[in-house]
């Protein structure tokens, strides 16, 4: 049914199958009308949002006691320091 405003309604439509597209050659079918399969293509901002949901639940006890190691200064050693210029040279390299 299709509604125009408050004052015009139209009674019920006929339901009519999809419409296929028509080859232009006689007894040719075009790739598209044999393929019948959907296809679904899922926008770059779908495809973030969806690795949003996989990032884990946030570990509130550990970051609490990074910002204590942090603001006493004992964060940051060499041995740490080391560790991170080695995986960043791999990384590179």
């Amino acid at each position: 049914m299709q509604v125009y405003g408050t004052a015009h309604t139209h009674g019920a439509q006929p339901i009519n199958p999809p419409h296929h597209a028509r080859s232009t050659a006689a007894g040719a079918a075009s790739p598209a009308a044999i393929s019948s399969a959907d296809e679904l293509s899922i926008s770059e901002a779908g495809s973030l949002l969806e690795q949003i949901g996989d990032i884990p639940d946030i570990r509130h006890e550990r970051v609490n006691e990074i910002r204590r190691a942090l603001a006493t200064g004992t964060y940051e050693t060499d041995e740490k320091l080391q560790i991170a210029l080695e995986r960043l040279l791999d990384e590179i390299a």
